[in-house]
């Protein structure tokens, strides 16, 4: 396997060198903390990571807002597509022709409901798709309808979003809990995918790959809430990923009935990710159990700080830079397998 994805981004980059140009015309990223670039840096909400030790790994070893101690998924996905930079956020990116290639309208704390980006001052998936459209009309201005449509249709646009829908909501709600089993927030998270697509393609979006939810119940974080102080996964949270999951592939299906020329790929997270926490050596990590910030059982956002004691001194052997959110070297991995997956999007 990893021959194989290493002729993969050999063969890409070929392509890229010959010719010169990305793979597409655009990139745009939607999604919570996991995609965040940087837009929650210009939001009032606690959900933060503009603070060392974030970033220490990024280059110039600056902190931007990504919750990772370097790059996230979507900086290598940009990366191996052929853009010279990644998408920038876009709250507080002032230089509007960098915006041509997509932009990342992503907010830590946001989900497919409104009511967890409520509960976060994040930005919710509607008004991250509100963004997109003012986006658009930048775009418009600066090269016309004609060039501008073709961007909309041949960028990829990636989604990745729903663990805060679970974990930082339902989970720990009594009433959402009383009222609602997991499958039925998962109908109800449905029916805003389903508007989010039908949103997008109504904007001349024809390449959208979404994620699934990863294993959620292996997040350090996740383990050190839910669990039973075993120190093991919490299998309960994963099942309701996978019947997560389930709902996501077949609404997905109906989508691509509904609009046969759109080019709706799901990308698996879920058994990538699980491979690396299950079988950590294999992929040339030591550590999947706690992130390297701090004790990386608990801590994100504010309680990962640059006086965080224990935090590791080499976060390429860790899984998770943080309670949550994969480290740098994972997000390199997890990368190669969504490309692999989203071949279709390129053509």
């Amino acid at each position: 396997m990893e021959y194989y994805r290493h002729e993969l981004l050999v063969l890409l980059s070929f392509v890229v060198f010959i010719n010169a140009d990305p793979l597409v015309p655009a990139l745009c990223i939607f999604g919570d903390s996991v995609t965040d670039a940087g837009n929650n840096n210009h939001v009032d909400t606690l959900f933060r990571a503009n603070f060392l030790p974030y970033g220490r790994d990024f280059k110039n070893h600056k902190p931007t807002g990504r919750f990772c101690n370097g790059k996230l998924a979507t900086d290598y996905i940009a990366e191996f597509l052929g853009f010279e930079s990644y998408p920038p956020p876009y709250l507080g990116t002032t230089n509007k022709t960098v915006l041509l290639a997509g932009a990342n309208f992503a907010s830590a704390g946001s989900g497919y409901a409104d009511e967890t980006a409520r509960l976060y001052k994040a930005i919710s998936l509607r008004r991250q798709v509100k963004y997109y459209q003012d986006w658009q009309n930048g775009v418009i201005n600066m090269v016309g309808d004609e060039r501008a449509n073709a961007i909309f249709s041949g960028g990829i646009h990636i989604l990745s979003t729903g663990s805060s829908d679970f974990l930082q909501n339902y989970y720990i709600s009594p009433v959402l809990k009383k009222l609602y089993t997991p499958s039925k927030i998962a109908d109800i998270l449905m029916t805003s995918y389903h508007t989010f697509i039908e949103n997008l393609y109504g904007l001349g979006v024809r390449k959208i790959g979404v994620t699934t939810l990863p294993p959620a119940g292996c997040l350090p974080g996740a383990i050190t809430l839910f669990g039973s102080q075993n120190n093991e996964c919490v299998h309960r949270i994963n099942r309701d990923a996978m019947m997560f999951n389930d709902r996501l592939n077949a609404t997905s299906q109906d989508l691509v009935a509904l609009y046969p020329d759109l080019k709706l790929v799901v990308f698996d997270i879920y058994h990538p990710l699980l491979a690396l926490i299950t079988k950590p050596a294999d992929n040339g990590f030591f550590e999947s159990r706690r992130g390297c910030c701090g004790t990386g059982i608990v801590e994100t956002s504010l309680f990962c700080n640059k006086r965080s004691i224990g935090t590791c001194a080499n976060a390429s052997g860790y899984v998770f830079w943080d309670g949550f959110h994969p480290s740098e070297a994972a997000n390199q991995i997890l990368a190669q397998n969504l490309l692999e997956q989203g071949l279709g999007l390129v053509s």
